[in-house]
């Protein structure tokens, strides 16, 4: 529980992270062990599915640089820009595909998507009606933007304005 609040005070100060697993030299290696820790720690973590997990040792200096290098990663997705048109043409589609429910019988369109200019990806969908939109619709969007470009270890932000 509290691995997870620090969590959300990072997700809201809109701070990347990356979990470091010390210790790594004391753990008996079997074949799957990673696999099976990995597990579940992601499973402790759970809103959080997208977060680098890096086992390493600092008795024996294993996987020191590849944390550096992670966390290198996340700063470089924290800063990513995409394209208007490059982000329209990728995202779009799916909208149409799967667009947002329909509210009391009224239906929500997005026409038009961009990234906002800030030190941390902020996404802004123009719709006709932006307060009919809700979470699980915001963070399936979210899911799917991740799968596009990879903002790995970064927050992201997505806001509904009226067009």
């Amino acid at each position: 529980a509290q691995v997870v609040n620090i969590f959300w005070l990072a997700a809201r100060n809109n701070k990347g992270i990356v979990i470091l697993v010390n210790k790594w030299d004391l753990v008996d290696k079997k074949t799957n062990t990673i696999k099976l820790i990995e597990e579940q720690i992601r499973k402790e973590i759970e809103p959080f599915i997208d977060v680098p997990i890096v086992f390493i040792s600092s008795l024996t200096k294993q996987r020191i640089f590849k944390a550096i290098e992670t966390a290198m990663l996340v700063y470089k997705n924290r800063k990513q820009n995409i394209i208007t048109r490059k982000f329209n043409n990728s995202l779009l589609p799916i909208i149409n595909k799967n667009p947002p429910p329909a509210y009391k019988g009224k239906y929500v369109k997005i026409k038009f998507c961009t990234q906002l200019p800030s030190s941390y990806p902020q996404f802004a969908f123009f719709c006709n009606l932006p307060q009919y939109i809700k979470d699980p619709y915001k963070r399936f969007l979210e899911n799917k933007i991740r799968e596009i470009y990879d903002f790995t270890g970064a927050p992201i932000r997505i806001f509904f304005r009226k067009k």
